[in-house]
């Protein structure tokens, strides 16, 4: 690993490096926050999810969670939000698919097939990287934003007992039922709308063979809440399959990092909860 930068924050060290990407077949960025208790023993993860146009930067700039990881003794790491240094037919044409909007599927359809694989490289390759190289013990929770949110529930209701907890920042619920989804699924995953729902929290949910309780906060002003975001299917979906849901919407806010920041830190204490 290439190390591009460390700062020391509450006490702690953010630090971005860079590396070679097996999953995705060439370089990918990533930034990870070691809280001061990591300097004398080992300290749990939580990763977090970025949304569309986003890279590692906008989490560890805008979130304002530092203070509290460093608090609670959580590590936190942000992955980029799709390969980089790739040059495909149509990939930087909009900020909702290609460069910047991996949506952490696993592409099957040419081009993308050849390096859009976000899944795996969030589920297996980034974890096991940071436990090798970085005094993390092997628990794990997760939570994300926006594309973020739907990539945070994917990965927690495909891996039972990968992770201690899961959460959620207006995710998009429902891909498989919106234009940011259908847009997404058909260039990574093709024609075939039966392959998309296995990427489909909504749908997840009736089959999940571990009920870890999923929280997720809503800003009732978000300008994509009706057409994109969908939470009262995902939460139609919890209802009929009695699966624990707190679906928390909040009056007045917005799509925005101020959002994101102003409830970050029950986020984390719902992680550290699960994770000590």
């Amino acid at each position: 690993m290439e190390l591009i930068s460390s700062t020391k924050t509450f006490g702690g060290w953010l630090k971005r490096y860079k590396h070679e990407s097996l999953s995705v077949k060439g370089d990918m960025t990533f930034a990870i926050y070691l809280p001061p208790q990591a300097e004398n023993q080992a300290v749990p993860v939580v990763y977090w999810l970025s949304g569309l146009t986003c890279t590692d930067e906008n989490f560890i700039q805008k979130a304002g969670a530092f203070k509290k990881a460093a608090e609670l003794g959580l590590a936190i790491v942000c992955p980029d939000t799709s390969p980089r240094g790739t040059d495909y037919p149509e990939e930087h044409d909009s900020y909702d698919f290609g460069s910047g909007a991996g949506f952490y599927v696993n592409a099957t359809v040419d081009p993308y097939r050849h390096s859009y694989h976000m899944y795996d490289y969030v589920v297996q390759e980034l974890p096991h990287l940071v436990e090798e190289h970085f005094p993390v013990t092997q628990k794990r929770s997760i939570s994300g934003h926006s594309m973020g949110g739907h990539g945070a529930l994917i990965c927690a209701l495909k891996n039972p007992g990968c992770y201690q907890s899961v959460s959620a920042f207006a995710p998009i619920s429902n891909p498989t039922q919106c234009p940011w989804g259908h847009k997404a699924f058909k260039g990574y995953l093709g024609e075939d709308q039966a392959t998309w729902e296995e990427w489909d929290a909504s749908l997840l949910v009736a089959n999940a063979k571990e009920k870890l309780p999923l929280l997720v906060d809503q800003g009732e002003a978000d300008d994509f809440l009706v057409e994109q975001l969908k939470p009262e299917a995902l939460e139609a979906a919890c209802l009929a399959a009695d699966h624990p849901l707190t679906l928390r919407r909040q009056p007045g806010y917005d799509h925005s990092y101020y959002f994101i920041a102003s409830f970050i830190d029950d986020h984390l204490e719902h992680h550290a909860s699960a994770l000590k």
